[in-house]
């Protein structure tokens, strides 16, 4: 069974840094793509950033410079630092990994609140 366990939740002043990270069991992770998205209130969930087995990423628009994708193949582990971070950017985050076949599998969430 492929479980995802997401860490990292916080309450961080704008401008800050916060790290989330995504562990994977279950599954040859090294295979997958990874995917952080977002959901904050009265929105639909939204894909912030992603990653492929070979390391290509890619970002929205809103997150581009100011987040960072990784991965680390060893660990079944999945990063998102994300630095100057703004009030717009609350929302709960959520970890995904698709298996080369197309499966898809979600993580509960994590909360981030950005707010003086």
């Amino acid at each position: 069974q492929v479980q995802l366990q997401e860490s990292g939740p916080g309450l961080v002043k704008p401008s800050q840094i916060l790290t989330l990270t995504c562990s994977v069991s279950g599954s040859i992770f090294s295979n997958n793509v990874m995917g952080w998205y977002r959901q904050a209130p009265g929105k639909q969930r939204e894909l912030v950033a992603a990653i492929t087995s070979g390391g290509n990423t890619g970002y929205i628009d809103s997150v581009k410079g100011r987040f960072t994708i990784s991965r680390d193949n060893a660990k079944n582990t999945v990063y998102l630092q994300m630095n100057s971070l703004k009030p717009e950017d609350t929302a709960v985050y959520y970890c995904k990994t698709t298996s080369p076949s197309g499966y898809e599998y979600w993580g509960q969430g994590t909360q981030v609140t950005v707010s003086s």
